[in-house]
């Protein structure tokens, strides 16, 4: 009798337990639940994706200070934004060396569009 009564409660408990994994299974297979986790996920995501964006942007400045240092750019605090210029004679030596004309001749060239044909 106890031997009958032990395989009945051991099988209704292994029953109930199977149809509680089943079920908790099924909810997360809904669309609900596939949307939640896809949400999550995405958020998931996204702050690593900032976490990414932060770091290398601290590393650009870390290596800009660096370079700035290394050519000798050091910032001006009454230039607007902390913007870096050239010490006063390499800017002039630079504004000497540039020989460019920046002005563009387009009187010079005539381009007729009916020899295209």
């Amino acid at each position: 009798m106890f031997r009958r009564a032990f395989w009945f409660t051991a099988g209704a408990a292994a029953g109930v337990w199977a149809t509680t994994k089943v079920n908790r299974k099924l909810k997360k297979l809904t669309p609900e639940s596939l949307a939640a986790q896809a949400a999550d996920k995405a958020v998931e995501a996204g702050h690593r994706l900032k976490d990414f964006a932060l770091d290398v942007k601290a590393g650009m400045t870390q290596r800009e200070d660096e370079l700035n240092d290394a050519l000798g750019l050091h910032s001006d605090p009454d230039r607007p934004d902390n913007v870096t210029a050239l010490p006063g004679p390499r800017r002039l030596r630079a504004l000497e060396n540039d020989k460019t004309n920046h002005r563009s001749n387009r009187s010079a060239v005539t381009y007729n569009r009916n020899e295209d044909h």
